[in-house]
C-alpha cells in the first residue's frame, strides 16, 4: 500500500523478503535414517587417527538416530592447534549424513549484534550470523560450524558476543531464539552446531559448560608419513598439474621432512614443505624435463634450505643447569629449555624470559626448596650467600606462563647449584609445592606428543597424572618409558647425575620410585618395573 517513493517502502520490503526466505519448514535429512556404517566410512576417507574423536562422533549420531533427532543433546567442540582437522571433520560429519554443511568464523567478533542481528531502526540493519546462514543453506537443519569460538571478543559498549550466543548454543532455550531484526521467535533446535577452539580455557565458562569437548591433540611423525601418503600427496599432485610418475618420496624421505622442517602439531607446516618440492618439480616439468625424480635427503637439503630442527642427539647431552622441560600451548605441545647459570656474587636470584605471575612463583618456590635441601643435595650453605643465580627462559619475546614448570626450574637450580649434570634425554613436566610435593598438570597429551616428536624417549610425569596416560596413542605409548613422581626427591634421584667429585644425592631416606613401560606385546597393559 505503500508509494515506491517512501523511504519506508524499501526498508519493509527488505524485511518482508528476508521473513519468507528464511525455511521455516523445510527439512534436509531425517536423523532416524542416519546410516552409521557411512558416517565411519566417510570420517575414515578423510581423516587418519583421529579415533578417539571419531569414536565420540558415531556415539554422538547414534543417540541422535535412535532418538529421531534429539534436539537436547550435547553441542560437540573439536579442541585442538591449527592444522589438526577439526573444520574438516565437520564437513565429513554434514556430508556422512546427508545435511548441509556452513561454516561460520566469530574469531573476532565483538559486537552482540553479529549473533542477534540489528534492530531495524538503524540504518543498514541486517539478521544475525545464524539467521543470514540458514537463508544461505535454505534448509532448517543444517551443520553450522562455529569456528574459532575461543577468539570471539568480550565486547564492550556494543554488547557482549559470547553472552548472546549462550541461549544459541543452548538446546533447552534455543527453540525459540529471537532475533532482532526479525523480532519473532525461530526454532534454531533442529541445527547441528559443532564448535572448533584452538584453547579451551579461553572460552567463558559458562559458555564452555554447553559445549561437549572432544580434544584433538596432534599427530606424530608416523601419522603424518601416512597422511602424506593417504591424502596429501595424491591431492597436492593435482594441485600442481602432476602424476605420480613425475615425483617419488618416500617414506624416510617424507619423516626426514617433517622430523627436520615441521616439528608442529598440524599438517600445514608440513603441507607446505611438500608443495615447495613439487612446485620445482612443477617448474621443470614445464621446461620439459619429463623424467621421474627420485627425492632424496640431499635434494630435500637443496630444495628447502637449511633443516629448522636439531638431530635429536644434539639434545640428549648431559649438562650442568640445563633442563628440558614440556609446555603446553594453544598450537599443541612444545620443548622448553630452562637454563640457570650460577656465578660469584651474594645470594641474588635473577629471572629473565617474559613470565606471568605463576611461574615467577614457582621460581621463588623453586629456589626455597632446593635451599631447604641442600644437605641432601651436597650443596654448601655458603652456596647460598655467596653465589649469585640467573635463571633463564630462551625466546624471551614469547609470553610464558602456567603451573607446569615447576619440578624443571627446581632441578635446574639443583643442578646449578650442585654443579652435577642434568639428563637431557628426558623430559619432565610438573608443578612443586614448598614442600616438595609434584603436583597434577595438564595437557599431558600434547606434552609426550611433543617429546615424541623432538626424539625423546623417556618423560616425567606427576603421579596423580597416571591415568592420563590412556590418552596417549599407542604407538607413542609402545616407544616411551614413563615415570611417575610424587616428590622432588624422586625427581632428583632420576635426573641429576653425579659431578666428576662423585658426589650424589643422600639416598637413604627417598621412597621406592615406580615408573610405567607400555607392552605393546600384550594388549596396551601397563606393566609395573621398579
Amino acid at each position: 500500500m505503500l508509494s515506491p517513493a517512501s523511504s519506508e517502502y524499501q526498508v519493509l520490503r527488505t524485511y518482508l523478503d528476508t521473513l519468507l526466505a528464511l525455511p521455516w519448514h523445510t527439512r534436509s535429512a531425517n536423523d532416524s535414517e542416519i546410516m552409521l556404517e557411512q558416517v565411519e566410512a566417510a570420517l575414515d576417507d578423510r581423516h587418519y587417527g583421529l579415533d578417539e574423536a571419531k569414536e565420540r562422533i558415531i556415539e554422538y549420531l547414534a543417540v541422535r538416530k535412535l532418538r529421531g533427532g534429539d534436539p537436547n543433546g550435547p553441542i560437540l567442540c573439536f579442541v585442538g592447534p591449527p592444522g589438526t582437522g577439526k573444520t574438516s571433520l565437520g564437513e565429513a560429519i554434514a556430508r556422512s549424513i546427508g545435511r548441509e554443511f556452513y561454516r561460520i568464523s566469530v574469531g573476532g567478533v565483538r559486537d552482540e549484534a553479529e549473533i542477534r542481528g540489528h534492530r531495524r531502526t538503524y540504518v543498514g540493519a541486517m539478521p544475525g550470523m545464524l539467521l543470514q546462514a540458514l537463508r544461505r543453506v535454505q534448509v532448517r537443519d543444517p551443520v553450522i560450524m562455529i569456528d574459532e569460538i575461543d577468539k570471539m571478543g568480550n565486547g564492550g559498549a556494543s554488547g557482549d558476543p559470547t553472552a548472546a550466543m549462550l541461549e544459541v548454543l543452548d538446546p533447552s532455550q534455543n527453540d525459540s531464539f529471537v532475533d532482532h531484526y526479525l523480532n519473532l521467535p525461530f526454532d534454531l533446535s533442529s541445527v547441528l552446531f559443532i564448535c572448533t577452539a584452538n584453547n579451551l580455557f579461553d572460552i567463558p565458562d559458562a559458555l564452555r559448560d554447553r559445549l561437549e569437548v572432544i580434544r584433538i591433540a596432534g599427530y606424530t611423525i608416523e601419522e603424518k608419513v601416512e597422511i602424506a601418503e593417504r591424502y596429501l600427496l595424491p591431492r597436492l599432485l593435482d594441485d600442481h598439474g602432476l602424476v605420480a610418475d613425475d615425483v617419488v618420496l618416500s617414506e624416510p624421505v617424507l619423516g626426514h621432512i617433517t622430523a627436520r622442517y615441521s616439528r608442529e602439531a598440524g599438517l600445514r607446516a608440513f603441507e607446505r614443505s611438500l608443495a615447495a618440492i613439487l612446485r620445482k618439480r612443477a617448474r621443470a616439468k614445464a621446461d620439459g624435463d619429463l623424467g621421474t625424480w627420485t627425492i632424496d635427503v640431499s635434494r630435500v637439503e637443496e630444495i628447502l634450505g637449511v633443516p629448522r630442527f636439531a638431530t635429536e642427539e644434539a639434545e640428549k647431552e648431559p649438562e650442568i643447569g640445563a633442563v628440558t622441560g614440556l609446555a603446553w600451548t594453544s598450537t599443541g605441545g612444545e620443548l622448553m629449555t630452562i637454563e640457570a647459570l650460577r656465578m660469584p656474587g651474594t645470594g641474588k636470584l635473577t629471572v629473565t624470559g617474559q613470565l606471568g605471575g605463576v611461574m615467577r612463583e614457582s621460581v621463588d618456590a623453586a629456589h626455597s626448596f632446593v635451599r631447604s635441601r641442600a644437605h641432601v643435595l651436597g650443596i654448601e650453605e655458603v652456596e647460598f650467600r655467596e653465589a649469585d643465580l640467573h635463571l633463564h627462559f630462551p625466546a624471551g619475546a614469547i609470553p610464558k606462563d602456567g603451573p607446569s614448570a615447576g619440578i624443571a626450574v627446581t632441578l635446574a637450580l639443583a643442578s646449578a647449584l650442585s654443579r652435577r649434570p642434568v639428563r637431557r634425554d628426558v623430559a619432565l613436566t610438573g608443578e612443586v609445592t614448598l614442600r616438595g610435593k609434584v603436583l597434577e598438570i595438564g595437557g599431558v597429551k600434547e606434552k609426550v606428543l611433543a617429546a615424541y616428536r623432538a626424539g625423546l624417549r623417556e618423560v616425567i610425569l606427576p603421579k596423580a597424572n597416571e591415568k592420563d596416560l590412556r590418552d596417549v596413542p599407542k604407538e607413542v605409548r609402545a616407544g616411551m618409558a614413563f615415570t611417575f613422581a610424587g616428590s622432588m626427591d624422586e625427581v632428583f634421584r632420576l635426573a641429576l647425575l653425579e659431578d666428576a667429585a662423585g658426589r650424589h644425592a643422600d639416598r637413604r631416606d627417598e621412597p621406592v620410585v615406580t615408573a610405567v613401560d607400555v607392552n605393546v606385546r600384550d594388549a596396551d597393559p601397563l606393566v609395573v618395573r621398579r
